[in-house]
Protein backbone atom coordinates (compact mmCIF):
# COMPACT_ATOMS: atom_id res chain seq x y z
CA UNK A 1 0.00 0.00 0.00
CA UNK A 2 2.17 2.75 -1.38
CA UNK A 3 0.24 5.69 0.07
CA UNK A 4 -0.65 4.11 3.40
CA UNK A 5 1.22 4.49 6.65
CA UNK A 6 2.31 0.93 7.50
CA UNK A 7 3.57 -0.38 10.85
CA UNK A 8 5.15 -3.85 11.10
CA UNK A 9 4.86 -5.09 14.68
CA UNK A 10 7.55 -7.52 15.84
CA UNK A 11 7.08 -8.82 19.42
CA UNK A 12 10.28 -9.99 21.08
CA UNK A 13 11.38 -11.98 24.10
CA UNK A 14 14.99 -13.11 24.05
CA UNK A 15 15.40 -12.58 20.30
CA UNK A 16 18.68 -10.62 20.31
CA UNK A 17 20.23 -12.97 17.72
CA UNK A 18 17.36 -12.50 15.29
CA UNK A 19 16.61 -8.81 15.68
CA UNK A 20 19.15 -7.24 13.34
CA UNK A 21 18.58 -9.72 10.44
CA UNK A 22 14.78 -9.46 10.62
CA UNK A 23 14.69 -5.68 10.80
CA UNK A 24 17.17 -5.37 7.92
CA UNK A 25 15.13 -7.72 5.72
CA UNK A 26 11.91 -5.91 6.62
CA UNK A 27 13.39 -2.51 5.78
CA UNK A 28 14.53 -3.88 2.43
CA UNK A 29 11.16 -5.50 1.64
CA UNK A 30 8.98 -2.50 2.58
CA UNK A 31 11.29 0.54 2.75
CA UNK A 32 8.52 3.03 3.53
CA UNK A 33 7.08 1.04 6.44
CA UNK A 34 7.92 1.59 10.08
CA UNK A 35 8.81 -1.24 12.47
CA UNK A 36 7.66 -1.42 16.08
CA UNK A 37 9.71 -3.80 18.23
CA UNK A 38 7.56 -4.69 21.25
CA UNK A 39 9.95 -6.14 23.82
CA UNK A 40 8.74 -7.88 26.97
CA UNK A 41 11.76 -6.91 29.09
CA UNK A 42 13.95 -9.65 27.58
CA UNK A 43 16.67 -10.87 29.98
CA UNK A 44 19.10 -11.29 27.06
CA UNK A 45 19.18 -7.55 26.30
CA UNK A 46 16.93 -7.57 23.22
CA UNK A 47 15.26 -4.35 24.37
CA UNK A 48 18.53 -2.44 24.69
CA UNK A 49 19.68 -3.74 21.31
CA UNK A 50 16.35 -2.61 19.82
CA UNK A 51 17.00 0.88 21.19
CA UNK A 52 20.42 0.87 19.50
CA UNK A 53 18.81 -0.06 16.16
CA UNK A 54 16.19 2.65 16.58
CA UNK A 55 18.86 5.25 17.27
CA UNK A 56 20.34 4.51 13.84
CA UNK A 57 17.08 4.30 11.86
CA UNK A 58 14.05 6.53 12.40
CA UNK A 59 11.82 3.88 10.78
CA UNK A 60 12.40 1.65 13.82
CA UNK A 61 10.42 2.27 17.02
CA UNK A 62 10.55 0.41 20.33
CA UNK A 63 7.79 -0.34 22.82
CA UNK A 64 9.18 -1.50 26.16
CA UNK A 65 6.82 -3.65 28.20
CA UNK A 66 7.12 -4.57 31.87
CA UNK A 67 7.47 -8.32 31.40
CA UNK A 68 6.41 -11.47 29.59
CA UNK A 69 2.61 -11.30 29.44
CA UNK A 70 1.91 -13.33 26.30
CA UNK A 71 1.93 -12.78 22.58
CA UNK A 72 -1.64 -11.54 22.45
CA UNK A 73 -1.05 -8.88 25.09
CA UNK A 74 2.05 -7.66 23.24
CA UNK A 75 0.13 -7.33 19.97
CA UNK A 76 -2.85 -5.58 21.58
CA UNK A 77 -0.56 -3.00 23.20
CA UNK A 78 1.28 -2.54 19.89
CA UNK A 79 -1.92 -2.21 17.86
CA UNK A 80 -3.21 0.45 20.24
CA UNK A 81 0.11 2.30 19.96
CA UNK A 82 -0.09 2.11 16.18
CA UNK A 83 -3.70 3.29 16.03
CA UNK A 84 -2.94 6.19 18.36
CA UNK A 85 -0.04 7.19 16.12
CA UNK A 86 -2.06 7.28 12.92
CA UNK A 87 -1.01 4.12 11.06
CA UNK A 88 -3.35 2.89 8.32
CA UNK A 89 -2.09 -0.71 8.25
CA UNK A 90 -0.69 -2.81 11.09
CA UNK A 91 1.15 -6.07 10.45
CA UNK A 92 1.86 -9.00 12.77
CA UNK A 93 5.20 -10.68 12.13
CA UNK A 94 7.48 -13.00 14.12
CA UNK A 95 11.01 -11.99 15.00
CA UNK A 96 12.59 -15.36 14.26
CA UNK A 97 12.44 -15.24 10.46
CA UNK A 98 9.73 -17.88 10.11
CA UNK A 99 7.63 -15.17 8.49
CA UNK A 100 9.58 -13.97 5.49
CA UNK A 101 9.58 -10.16 5.19
CA UNK A 102 9.87 -10.64 1.44
CA UNK A 103 6.20 -11.78 1.49
CA UNK A 104 5.02 -8.50 3.02
CA UNK A 105 4.33 -6.79 -0.34
CA UNK A 106 1.88 -9.62 -1.22
CA UNK A 107 -0.08 -9.09 1.99
CA UNK A 108 -0.21 -5.33 1.48
CA UNK A 109 -1.30 -5.77 -2.13
CA UNK A 110 -4.24 -7.89 -0.94
CA UNK A 111 -5.41 -4.97 1.19
CA UNK A 112 -5.15 -2.72 -1.87
CA UNK A 113 -7.36 -5.23 -3.70
CA UNK A 114 -10.15 -4.86 -1.14
CA UNK A 115 -9.35 -7.19 1.75
CA UNK A 116 -9.83 -5.93 5.31
CA UNK A 117 -7.17 -8.34 6.56
CA UNK A 118 -4.64 -10.52 4.74
CA UNK A 119 -3.25 -13.62 6.44
CA UNK A 120 -0.09 -15.30 5.28
CA UNK A 121 -1.21 -18.91 5.03
CA UNK A 122 0.73 -22.16 5.19
CA UNK A 123 -2.27 -24.32 4.34
CA UNK A 124 -3.69 -22.85 1.13
CA UNK A 125 -2.52 -23.84 -2.35
CA UNK A 126 1.01 -22.51 -2.84
CA UNK A 127 1.77 -22.30 0.88
CA UNK A 128 4.18 -24.64 2.64
CA UNK A 129 6.43 -25.15 5.64
CA UNK A 130 10.17 -25.74 5.55
CA UNK A 131 12.25 -27.71 8.09
CA UNK A 132 9.30 -28.36 10.38
CA UNK A 133 9.17 -31.58 12.39
CA UNK A 134 6.16 -33.72 11.52
CA UNK A 135 4.64 -33.34 14.98
CA UNK A 136 4.49 -29.54 14.57
CA UNK A 137 2.75 -29.89 11.22
CA UNK A 138 0.23 -32.35 12.68
CA UNK A 139 -0.37 -29.98 15.60
CA UNK A 140 -0.94 -27.00 13.30
CA UNK A 141 -3.19 -28.81 10.82
CA UNK A 142 -5.11 -30.46 13.65
CA UNK A 143 -5.54 -27.15 15.46
CA UNK A 144 -6.93 -25.48 12.36
CA UNK A 145 -9.29 -28.40 11.77
CA UNK A 146 -10.47 -28.10 15.38
CA UNK A 147 -11.15 -24.39 14.82
CA UNK A 148 -13.11 -25.12 11.64
CA UNK A 149 -15.23 -27.81 13.31
CA UNK A 150 -16.18 -25.64 16.26
CA UNK A 151 -16.42 -22.20 14.67
CA UNK A 152 -17.00 -22.86 10.98
CA UNK A 153 -14.33 -20.24 10.37
CA UNK A 154 -13.62 -19.94 6.60
CA UNK A 155 -9.89 -19.54 7.16
CA UNK A 156 -7.57 -22.50 6.58
CA UNK A 157 -4.69 -21.10 8.65
CA UNK A 158 -6.54 -19.37 11.48
CA UNK A 159 -3.66 -20.02 13.89
CA UNK A 160 -1.09 -18.35 11.63
CA UNK A 161 0.46 -15.15 12.95
CA UNK A 162 1.59 -13.34 9.80
CA UNK A 163 -1.26 -10.93 9.13
CA UNK A 164 -1.76 -7.44 7.71
CA UNK A 165 -4.72 -5.56 9.17
CA UNK A 166 -6.36 -2.36 8.01
CA UNK A 167 -6.63 0.02 10.92
CA UNK A 168 -10.39 0.28 10.48
CA UNK A 169 -10.68 -3.50 10.81
CA UNK A 170 -8.90 -3.48 14.15
CA UNK A 171 -11.04 -0.58 15.32
CA UNK A 172 -14.14 -2.54 14.33
CA UNK A 173 -13.45 -5.74 16.28
CA UNK A 174 -13.05 -4.32 19.83
CA UNK A 175 -9.48 -5.14 20.80
CA UNK A 176 -10.37 -4.89 24.49
CA UNK A 177 -12.64 -7.93 24.14
CA UNK A 178 -9.82 -10.24 22.95
CA UNK A 179 -9.44 -13.03 25.49
CA UNK A 180 -6.42 -15.08 24.40
CA UNK A 181 -2.91 -14.28 25.58
CA UNK A 182 -1.03 -16.93 23.58
CA UNK A 183 -1.43 -18.28 20.06
CA UNK A 184 -5.19 -18.52 20.48
CA UNK A 185 -5.03 -14.78 19.98
CA UNK A 186 -4.74 -15.36 16.23
CA UNK A 187 -7.96 -17.39 16.15
CA UNK A 188 -9.70 -14.82 18.35
CA UNK A 189 -8.83 -11.95 16.00
CA UNK A 190 -9.77 -13.83 12.83
CA UNK A 191 -13.03 -15.00 14.39
CA UNK A 192 -13.97 -11.49 15.50
CA UNK A 193 -13.12 -10.06 12.09
CA UNK A 194 -15.28 -12.59 10.23
CA UNK A 195 -18.18 -12.24 12.69
CA UNK A 196 -18.12 -8.47 12.18
CA UNK A 197 -18.37 -8.83 8.42
CA UNK A 198 -14.80 -8.02 7.47
CA UNK A 199 -13.19 -9.67 4.47
CA UNK A 200 -10.25 -11.88 5.49
CA UNK A 201 -8.18 -13.34 2.64
CA UNK A 202 -5.34 -15.87 2.75
CA UNK A 203 -2.12 -15.39 0.82
CA UNK A 204 0.20 -18.40 0.37
CA UNK A 205 3.53 -18.10 2.14
CA UNK A 206 6.55 -20.28 2.83
CA UNK A 207 6.93 -20.70 6.58
CA UNK A 208 10.51 -21.47 7.63
CA UNK A 209 11.44 -22.96 10.99
CA UNK A 210 13.57 -20.60 13.08
CA UNK A 211 17.33 -21.06 12.78
CA UNK A 212 18.37 -19.21 15.95
CA UNK A 213 16.92 -19.00 19.43
CA UNK A 214 14.24 -21.05 21.18
CA UNK A 215 10.58 -21.41 20.26
CA UNK A 216 8.07 -19.93 22.72
CA UNK A 217 5.48 -22.65 21.94
CA UNK A 218 4.42 -24.66 25.00
CA UNK A 219 1.77 -27.11 26.09
CA UNK A 220 0.02 -24.40 28.13
CA UNK A 221 -0.28 -22.18 25.04
CA UNK A 222 -1.83 -25.02 23.05
CA UNK A 223 -4.20 -25.87 25.92
CA UNK A 224 -5.32 -22.24 26.25
CA UNK A 225 -6.10 -22.07 22.53
CA UNK A 226 -8.08 -25.33 22.62
CA UNK A 227 -10.10 -24.36 25.69
CA UNK A 228 -10.97 -20.92 24.34
CA UNK A 229 -11.89 -22.30 20.91
CA UNK A 230 -14.14 -24.86 22.59
CA UNK A 231 -15.82 -22.15 24.68
CA UNK A 232 -16.37 -19.90 21.65
CA UNK A 233 -17.57 -22.88 19.62
CA UNK A 234 -20.14 -23.98 22.21
CA UNK A 235 -21.52 -20.44 22.39
CA UNK A 236 -21.61 -20.20 18.59
CA UNK A 237 -23.27 -23.58 18.05
CA UNK A 238 -25.87 -22.91 20.76
CA UNK A 239 -26.64 -19.62 19.04
CA UNK A 240 -27.13 -21.50 15.78
CA UNK A 241 -29.51 -23.95 17.45
CA UNK A 242 -31.53 -21.11 18.99
CA UNK A 243 -31.66 -19.45 15.58
CA UNK A 244 -32.93 -22.64 13.97
CA UNK A 245 -35.53 -22.99 16.71
CA UNK A 246 -36.77 -19.42 16.23
CA UNK A 247 -36.84 -19.84 12.47
CA UNK A 248 -38.77 -23.09 12.82
CA UNK A 249 -41.27 -21.46 15.18
CA UNK A 250 -41.80 -18.55 12.78
CA UNK A 251 -42.25 -20.89 9.83
CA UNK A 252 -44.67 -23.04 11.84
CA UNK A 253 -46.71 -19.99 12.86
CA UNK A 254 -46.79 -18.80 9.25
CA UNK A 255 -47.96 -22.21 8.06
CA UNK A 256 -50.64 -22.30 10.76
CA UNK A 257 -51.90 -18.86 9.75
CA UNK A 258 -52.02 -19.98 6.11
CA UNK A 259 -53.99 -23.07 7.02
CA UNK A 260 -56.42 -21.02 9.13
CA UNK A 261 -56.99 -18.64 6.23
CA UNK A 262 -57.74 -21.55 3.90
CA UNK A 263 -60.23 -23.00 6.38
CA UNK A 264 -61.93 -19.62 6.69
CA UNK A 265 -62.25 -19.46 2.90
CA UNK A 266 -63.77 -22.93 2.78
CA UNK A 267 -66.09 -22.17 5.65
CA UNK A 268 -67.23 -18.94 4.01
Amino acid sequence: MAKSKVLVVIPTYNEIENLEPITARTRAAVPNADILIADDNSPDGTGKFADDLAAKDDHIKVLHRAGKEGLGAAYIASFKWGLENGYDVLVEMDADGSHRPEDLPKLLAALDDGADAAKGSRWVRGGKVVNWPKNREILSRGGNLYVKIWLGLPVKDATGGFTAWKADTLRGIDLDSVEAAGYGFQVDLAWKAVKNGFKVVEIPIVFEERQRGASKMSGNIVLEAMLLTTKWGIKYRLGQLRGVGKKGAKEGAKAARGLADKLDELGG
